[in-house]
């Protein structure tokens, strides 16, 4: 019996090979996970129980409408849009009692959160050891914080890199124990069985270096006493 010839190959051309794992690679790479959806994700697992996914959503939602426009750099626009949505709902959570306070809540309020209440929060963190915890929101937040503010604090070894001015909200005023106001008036709301303080404090905007570095030490002695009181 006549054995059957072998079928011809086909000739092969000059980049077949690499044409053909492109093409697989190409195949086998996974699709571009949306970065805000994993965002909902994340804290759909970490508030199991306590909040709906749609309420995270929103949450997720309001926090990037919150940051995109004034966002430079796009890259880490994600991370503090997770960062605000957490915020905004342990805030809630504590608010409603689902979540329980470890540390005692101080919130530091002023008009545009970009100056006088920025300095104050991260002065209460650095100094207290996270034995408390601490949150910052403005009546009428601007864009941007002062940049002599920034330079102010880093001279005492203090970053407000990734700082951003935030919006006032019933949550956040709610999970307060200690609300400290400065210069915001009649537009902070008031809520009863929270202890308020209202700090006679300059506000450093428009002013030079030398002055805000008075603004930020007057501060500074402010906050010794409070977090004396607050952890007696």
């Amino acid at each position: 019996m006549t054995p059957t010839p072998p079928l011809p190959r086909r000739p092969r051309h000059h980049g077949d090979a690499d044409h053909t794992m492109s093409n697989r690679t190409h195949l086998d790479l996974p699709a571009e996970r949306d970065p805000y959806a994993a965002i909902v994700d994340d804290l759909s697992y970490r508030y199991d129980g306590v909040f709906a996914r749609e309420s995270i959503t929103r949450a997720v939602d309001e926090a990037r409408a919150l940051l995109e426009p004034s966002s430079t750099i796009r890259t880490f626009l994600p991370i503090l849009v997770a960062r605000q949505a957490r915020e905004q709902l342990m805030a809630a959570a504590q608010a409603q009692g689902t979540v329980a306070k470890g540390v005692p809540e101080i919130l530091f309020v002023c008009v545009h959160n970009a100056g006088r209440s920025q300095m104050a929060a991260a002065l209460t963190e650095h100094l207290s050891a996270r034995r408390v915890h601490v949150r910052s929101a403005g009546s009428a937040p601007t864009g941007e914080i002062n940049p002599v503010v920034v330079q102010a604090l880093a001279e005492r070894g203090i970053d407000l890199g990734v700082a951003y001015p935030k919006p006032l909200s019933d949550s956040v005023m709610h999970a307060a124990d200690v609300i400290i106001t400065m210069g915001c008036g009649d537009s902070c709301p008031v809520f009863p069985g929270k202890r308020y303080e209202d700090w006679p404090v300059a506000d450093p905007a428009g002013q030079p270096i030398q002055v805000v570095r008075e603004i930020r030490d007057d501060i500074q002695s402010r906050v010794t006493t409070l977090l004396r009181q607050v952890l007696d």
